[in-house]
């Protein structure tokens, strides 16, 4: 009963089919499944799948952004009833963003989905996000941990710019700073003065847990 239903929620997220990611995801729910099954299970190997496929070069931008919509759709569904399980866990706080001139966002979603389930509260900036938001909501909501989202070689560099404004106005001290996407690697973490980078979803979240 269980797995197929989860099959078929990871169907369509993958093949971006929003309405019936939705309609699955509220069947698994009713049907006494575990929230947190039906997003690892369900929703988060569907949107894995959907990123496998665009390594592979057999999905598209077009193909990824419906399947990051319908991700999105099947998490909103999920979320009130994941909070409360796991609201009482670790506390900690996360903004994250993807970097200004970058509209990507599928490894954030994912990211954002595998942190929540970890009990970490998120602050999701979006994408194409200035310099000066990131710094704002880094006062505003004194975050644990900064994540920084980049997908092009020409984007990444503005990690080390924010990164920088964080050390100068002093808001360093009690913050770790994560960065990922495509382009970016251990060596531009070491170089841009972050305290870690996320090779992929997973690794960002155990990583997250470190810090």
């Amino acid at each position: 009963m269980g797995d197929g239903l989860y099959q078929a929620i990871s169907k369509a997220v993958t093949e971006g089919e929003e309405e019936e990611a939705i309609k699955r995801v509220e069947e698994a729910l009713k049907n006494g499944l575990p929230p947190i099954e039906v997003m690892q299970k369900g929703i988060v190997a569907g949107i894995s799948k959907a990123g496998e496929l665009w390594k592979a070069n057999e999905y598209f931008l077009p193909d990824v952004i419906m399947a990051a919509d319908a991700f999105k759709a099947a998490m909103a569904i999920l979320k009130p009833r994941l909070e409360g399980k796991e609201g009482a866990r670790k506390g900690k706080k996360v903004v994250m963003g993807v970097v200004q001139g970058d509209v990507h966002d599928l490894g954030k979603s994912l990211v954002i989905a595998m942190l929540t389930s970890a009990g970490f509260e998120v602050i999701d900036l979006g994408i194409d996000v200035p310099l000066q938001k990131f710094i704002d909501t880094v006062r505003q909501q004194k975050p644990d941990i900064i994540g920084l989202g980049a997908y092009m070689t020409t984007t990444m560099l503005e990690m080390k710019g924010i990164i920088a404004e964080l050390e100068k106005l002093g808001l360093r001290q009690n913050l770790k700073v994560m960065v990922g996407g495509v382009p970016t690697s251990q060596e531009f973490a070491n170089q841009v003065g972050a305290d870690a980078w996320g090779r992929d979803a997973l690794d960002a979240v155990q990583k997250a847990l470190k810090l």
